[in-house]
């Protein structure tokens, strides 16, 4: 079936107009028809080139909300009239040890994204800035009723994205946990680390978001433009979680963990993170790395936040205001994500 979107035609082109095939709905699959798309700071860097060439046009978005309108003749999970997401990924082999363990998104072979992507019949995967999209039941999500679906768009990459090292690196009671940067990423980071029962303390570059931080459930909040923070925070942290996209001193950072504290990275910056040796050595400490989560937890998160009453902050935006919400983005200026609305592709 065509269907409108919005894509990419080649790096760093605007994003303009267009129509899409999506497959025909298999005996396995589930139509959604779109209803909400959040924008990803990975969006930008995919049709910007950032991360290697690219299979343009494109079509961005991974952050979906819709509801089914078809399933497939096997599928039990998903009923017609049902709110439901789609994150990062559409598709894994489903056999190897990742996959058998719920890491879908670690599969050996390669988890198949939600566009810009081989799928497994050939095909290149379309994300989305679309108004349908076809996937396989398995990795498709069910969103809970006391979700608003255009804030509940967000977190099937920005919430699941956080909540997973979260809860790995057991964020709780007794834990003092970090966050660097108030963005897309960050600001539910903030919230998801409050509602475990953690101390919460957001370290960004200056105090212009202290209010918003301090609403959304962060106990302290520091500039990191500021040396006193670095000397004042040092040895503090459990739990350190670096959700911005562009370069930080790592190594300054890991001076303010514990002995066997963590600092997680989630952000994706373009270029390489330098790590001096002894800043970890120094204090046992662990530089780590996490990538959204598997099926089963981004469902876990998804019913943890529709309990605790966490949803992304939006700006709902017409799919013609794209470009203008790129370069939003890239100025920081959005608070805190922008969330396309399908209708408008109609």
């Amino acid at each position: 079936m065509r269907v409108n979107a919005y894509a990419a035609p080649s790096a760093g082109e605007p994003l303009a107009p267009t129509t899409i095939e999506r497959r025909e709905v298999g005996a396995h699959d589930v139509l959604i028809a779109i209803e909400y798309a959040g924008i990803c700071h990975s969006d930008i860097h995919t049709v910007n080139g950032d991360w290697g060439p690219q299979p343009f046009p494109v079509v961005p978005g991974h952050e979906i909300v819709g509801t089914v309108q078809q399933v497939g003749a096997d599928v039990t999970s998903h009923r017609v009239g049902d709110r439901v997401g789609v994150g990062c990924m559409v598709n894994s082999c489903g056999e190897c040890v990742n996959c058998r363990n719920g890491d879908e998104q670690y599969c050996v072979t390669g988890m198949v994204g939600t566009y810009a992507v081989t799928d497994v019949d050939g095909t290149t995967t379309q994300g989305g800035y679309s108004t349908h999209v076809v996937v396989d039941a398995g990795f498709v999500l069910s969103v809970p009723e006391g979700l608003d679906p255009a804030a509940a768009a967000p977190l099937l990459c920005a919430g699941i994205t956080t909540y997973s090292p979260l809860r790995r690196w057991k964020a709780g009671p007794g834990r003092r946990v970090a966050v660097v940067g108030l963005g897309g990423l960050g600001h539910m980071a903030v919230q998801i680390a409050h509602a475990m029962g953690a101390e919460v303390t957001v370290l960004s570059q200056s105090l212009k978001k202290q209010e918003d931080g301090l609403r959304l459930g962060a106990d302290h909040y520091f500039a990191t433009s500021d040396p006193a923070t670095f000397e004042a925070l040092a040895g503090r942290f459990d739990l350190i979680v670096n959700t911005v996209s562009a370069s930080i001193d790592v190594n300054a950072h890991l001076g303010l963990l514990a002995v066997d504290g963590t600092l997680v990275n989630v952000g994706a910056p373009p270029e390489p993170l330098p790590v001096n040796a002894m800043s970890l050595i120094g204090g046992r400490r662990s530089f780590a790395g996490s990538m959204i989560g598997g099926i089963a937890e981004t469902q876990e998160m998804l019913d943890f936040c529709a309990e605790h009453g966490i949803a992304a902050e939006v700006e709902v935006i017409a799919a013609d205001q794209v470009n203008e919400a790129y370069e939003r983005v890239l100025a920081s200026d959005v608070r805190y994500r922008f969330v396309i609305d399908a209708s408008t592709l109609a």
